[in-house]
């Protein structure tokens, strides 16, 4: 047993212990407080929208049409065909937007249209979509 007076290391751990965790404590508290931050106590739905203009009474406004970039379908037999049925679902410049495609690639997704997507092409028609799609856009006849 220690002398009288004197102190162990043991009685002085349950003090330290206690001291740093309530600092440990009183340091969270204090860093929840930072982050849930201070709001005004205003009830929910009070955000106000800014007063509109007044507006004369005879007042016009327009808007200007949007440009429509020209379209870049090649000419030749099929472009019809292309404009009237591809326009459906996307616009032909979708199709000008595309790398060029191998000839078999063309004739899968002209495929792929018809059945996975329902585009209600007649055969007849997407044999000439598919001709016409090959002969302008493959890497072999595709012009900058």
């Amino acid at each position: 047993m220690p002398a009288k007076g004197k102190t162990t290391m043991k009685t002085r751990a349950l003090p330290i212990f206690v001291v740093a965790s309530c600092v440990a404590i009183a340091a969270g508290v204090v860093c929840a407080d930072f982050k849930k931050g201070y709001y005004s106590p205003d009830p929910l739905g009070s955000i106000q929208q800014a007063a509109p203009a007044a507006l004369p009474p005879d007042a016009g406004y327009e808007v200007s049409s949007y440009p429509v970039p020209t379209l870049e379908l090649a000419p030749g037999d099929g472009r019809q065909d292309v404009q009237i049925y591809c326009n459906t679902c996307h616009s032909p410049r979708y199709i000008t937007m595309q790398p060029p495609l191998p000839a078999a690639t063309w004739e899968a997704e002209v495929i792929k249209m018809n059945k996975a997507y329902g585009a209600g092409i007649p055969e007849d028609t997407s044999r000439k979509i598919v001709a016409y799609l090959q002969a302008h856009f493959t890497p072999e006849n595709r012009k900058p």
